[in-house]
């Protein structure tokens, strides 16, 4: 069984950064690709980043594009999103996520998830 524990979340003025962290309780963690995902209020879950296993590629959702980076530790089974020029539409909870395939940007590709960690960003 995988555990994923996020962290770092917060409360952030317009304009700042954040990174977020998700520590992987599992054997190979090299093994899986890994996800960020988000839910705002009254919003469905949507995608933010995905880095894949093995290749190391990296995807992004066009909204965070050029702000945000996903990048991992293989070392420490941690995953990372380090956001930068933070929005106040950028405020959700967001979610990692582990997939023993290729992940990538479809929520039901993922087969283990953490709880979550607020981020909110004020104007």
């Amino acid at each position: 069984q995988v555990q994923l524990v996020e962290s770092g979340g917060g409360l952030v003025q317009a304009g700042g950064s954040l990174r977020l962290s998700c520590a992987a309780s599992v054997r190979v963690f090299s093994t899986y690709s890994m996800g960020w995902f988000r839910q705002a209020p009254g919003k469905e879950r949507e995608f933010v980043g995905a880095i894949i296993r093995l290749t190391g590629s990296t995807y992004y959702a066009d909204a965070v594009k050029g702000r945000f980076t996903i990048s991992r530790d293989n070392a420490k089974n941690t995953l990372y999103l380090q956001m930068n020029s933070l929005k106040p539409e950028d405020t959700a909870v967001y979610y990692c996520a582990a997939s023993r395939g290729v992940g990538a940007w479809t929520a039901p590709n993922y087969d283990y998830w953490g709880q979550g960690t607020q981020v909110t960003v004020s104007s």
